[in-house]
């Protein structure tokens, strides 16, 4: 049996590809790795990605969401505040996009998921684990 190792790419879909770049442009540095005519653009997150799928037909699941992990997650909502979007309360970031798209952003800091010092630098980040984040990886055998 195959054994999960992370997540390569997570696909959203958008009504229109210009439009969801410019808006998730507005809180977050975009590098779009390529792009398929107006149906599908590729987001580069260091080793992983997003894929934005363009779709007309409209539709909003309640629960169904995923997490960006993200190196300054009060830069994030500061940004979508100003924008208006309609958050959580903090300190959980996580709205709908216009697409109704549900995201949740956490702070790298904060969370079990990690990189490793190479992937970090080549990405030109230097960041470092709270307490409880090395804590919770230190009991999965997963930090020092």
């Amino acid at each position: 049996m195959a054994r999960l190792v992370g997540i390569n790419h997570v696909a959203l879909e958008v009504g229109d590809l210009d439009e969801a770049l410019a808006w998730y442009g507005q809180f977050f540095e975009l590098e779009l790795r390529g792009r398929h005519g107006s149906q599908m653009a590729f987001v580069d997150i260091g080793d992983q990605f997003l894929a934005l799928a363009r779709d007309t037909t409209p539709h909003v699941d309640r629960e169904r969401h995923f997490g960006l992990v993200v190196d300054d997650k009060a830069a994030v909502r500061a940004a979508l505040e100003a924008a208006g979007v309609e958050l959580t309360r903090a300190p959980n970031c996580s709205f709908r996009d216009p697409w109704g798209n549900h995201v949740q952003v956490v702070d790298y800091r904060e969370v079990q998921f990690t990189k490793t010092e190479r992937v970090l630098r080549g990405m030109g980040l230097e960041l470092e684990k709270t307490e409880r984040a090395l804590a919770e990886l230190r009991e999965k055998g997963l930090a020092d």
